[in-house]
């Protein structure tokens, strides 16, 4: 019988360490994505700004791009600045509205990608995916990995703790997102790609079952792991479902229906996913998601990041809306408010307990 293999999407590099940015323009040529070094860099106004002066002279032919954030306007105006211009690559300095927008700039030109990532917010950073707001609020758009993926640890840690901390809280979230896509299979026969899954699945146990903190390198890199891990899971599977189940959807309701009082997105996840956990009864498994979240100083209720309880449960009733044909807990149990209000209350009063 034939020997049946598939071809996994991945970046031809991964270098998470201290002192990873310095190696750069090295890994650049040794890797034949640049051997020129003609490269156009995308860079934030902030952290990327920050580090152009010491990159730059490693980087003599490079041109240095300032993105104005995470919108589809300055996804595009980056493409339009780098048309035609014979780039070997484009590297994207930043966060995660800076690769994001790089990605979609990168895509739209015809050119790879390197991720350079300042923080470990989200994992985004080596997903298939950009995130980018847009005048009906915030899409998704597919895209193409990028084929080589930079984490200096150094770097990571003269991060504001908050963006390492929420960070924390998406990976986690991908134990409720895997969850949700067995329900789906279950009810409705959806395909698993169990690769994805299993990827997915063990990049947030990893994080979840970690005793280190963000000061430790050891717990650092391993959070790093995990969400490159995951965007390689969501390459697999060809969509986010490895990491996006009703945790998500809780998130963009966030997103939409508050848009100038909306907390991090890996803040958002983490809460999502444990309320989710609690509502397809898994006690056990949403307790220890709420012990390891409030560990790492992360929110489990959303008064801590400036919602009532009211509010909560009107995102959690808009959720589904915000990912039609997705099939989670919360399409599954179809709550009304009542039910979710009361499903809210016995979710604060267990994690209180």
């Amino acid at each position: 019988m034939p020997v049946l293999t598939r071809l996994i999407p991945s970046p031809v590099v991964v270098d998470i360490r201290g002192g990873a940015l310095g190696d750069l323009a090295a890994l650049l040529a040794d890797q034949r994505i640049s051997t020129s070094g003609k490269l156009a860099v995308a860079i934030s106004k902030g952290s990327g700004a920050a580090l152009r002066e010491r990159l730059a002279p490693a980087l003599p032919d490079a041109d240095w791009f300032t993105v104005g954030g995470g919108t589809i306007d300055a996804a595009v105006k980056l493409a339009d600045a780098m048309r035609g211009k014979r780039y070997d690559a484009v590297v994207a300095l930043g966060g995660g509205k800076i690769i994001d927008a790089s990605k979609y700039a990168a895509a739209r030109v015809g050119l790879p990608l390197v991720a350079v990532a300042t923080n470990l917010a989200h994992d985004g950073i080596c997903s298939p995916v950009a995130t980018l707001d847009n005048d009906n609020g915030r899409g998704s758009y597919g895209v193409p990995s990028p084929v080589a993926m930079v984490i200096d640890l150094d770097v990571i840690r003269a991060a504001p703790a908050r963006y390492v901390r929420a960070g924390i809280g998406d990976a986690i979230s991908n134990l409720s997102a895997i969850a949700d896509w067995e329900l789906s299979h279950r009810e409705n026969g959806e395909r698993i790609d169990g690769l994805a899954a299993a990827m997915a699945r063990s990049a947030g146990e990893s994080v979840l079952r970690h005793p280190g903190t963000i000061a430790d390198d050891g717990f650092v890199t391993t959070l790093a792991e995990g969400l490159v891990l995951t965007g390689i899971a969501m390459s697999i599977s060809g969509d986010s479902r490895p990491s996006s189940g009703a945790c998500h959807e809780i998130s963009h309701a966030f997103d939409l229906l508050y848009p100038q009082r909306a907390a991090s997105h890996g803040e958002q996840c983490g809460i999502g996913a444990a309320f989710a956990m609690h509502l397809r009864g898994a006690a056990g498994e949403a307790g220890h998601m709420v012990e390891v979240l409030r560990r790492h100083g992360l929110p489990v209720l959303p008064g801590e990041i400036g919602f009532s309880d009211e509010e909560f449960v009107t995102a959690v009733e808009y959720a589904p809306q915000t990912r039609p044909g997705r099939y989670t807990i919360l399409e599954h149990l179809n709550l009304d408010t009542d039910a979710i209000r009361d499903a809210y209350a016995d979710y604060a009063k267990a994690i209180s307990s």
